[in-house]
């Protein structure tokens, strides 16, 4: 049996899980393998491969979807890795990411205050937080900056893409909807159902249960929430308004 961490998080309404399922038969269908979906430690997901093509298999699953590095050893200063939001707004000096560290503990790492400060400009993290429309699981590229094994701390940046990303998002002029805790085909529905179709410019996949709805120029944030929260229970929504 081969089992792989793979970089998605499956949480929320756990619809990931038969998408999940869909994307697996696409890549091992022709293969002597059966596998299993689970959810490990803070709801990353684990894949359990069995049968006479399991190694070709598990590397095929490594390379579609990526590995957490596992153990606080395996994690190195200066190299990217995708992790994921996690408590956000509950300090304030930084935003946490878990990458996927589980051993010797878990342990989440840091985008400390005077890193976001020195990016971003003066202005404390929650309000921060609020303005980008930051949510927890929002999947996002960081660069290890430091590690201290002693102390178990892990220092991060954002990487250059992720920066680029960002500042593009802040700086288009449309509001957007960053949205987590479901799969795009739900929103899509969610969309057709209220009639707001319409009102999206773009719809992106950030990660399997995290999408990403740039609106169309005048199209306001609040009011598209206000109609398709109801049709999407268990997710949260984050927005980056462009008009009070």
């Amino acid at each position: 049996m081969e089992e792989v961490v793979i970089l998605e998080k499956v949480y929320g309404d756990r619809s990931g899980f038969l998408k999940l399922d869909r994307k697996l038969k696409a890549l091992l269908g022709d293969l002597e393998v059966e596998w299993k979906l689970s959810a490990v430690k803070k709801n990353w997901v684990k894949v359990s491969i069995s049968g006479e093509d399991e190694e070709i298999s598990a590397n095929l699953v490594r390379e579609e979807f990526g590995e957490v590095p596992y153990s606080l050893k395996a994690v190195e200063e200066g190299k990217t890795y995708r992790g994921r939001f996690i408590d956000l707004g509950k300090v304030g000096y930084g935003a946490y990411v878990d990458i996927g560290i589980f051993r010797p503990r878990p342990k989440d790492a840091l985008l400390p205050l005077y890193y976001l400060k020195e990016t971003f400009g003066e202005m404390p993290v929650r309000e921060m937080i609020a303005k980008f429309g930051w949510v927890d699981n929002l999947p996002v590229e960081v660069a290890v900056t430091k590690v201290e094994f002693g102390a178990r701390e892990v220092e991060l940046a954002f990487s250059k893409d992720q920066l680029k990303r960002i500042k593009r998002w802040l700086e288009d002029g449309h509001d957007k909807l960053f949205i987590a805790g479901t799969v795009s085909e739900n929103v899509e529905k969610a969309l057709i159902q209220t009639g707001h179709g319409r009102d999206v410019k773009r719809i992106e996949e950030l990660g399997l249960m995290e999408t990403l709805l740039v609106l169309k120029k005048g199209t306001q944030a609040p009011g598209i929430i206000k109609e398709i929260g109801p049709h999407l229970k268990g997710t949260v929504i984050g927005a980056i308004k462009f008009r009070e």
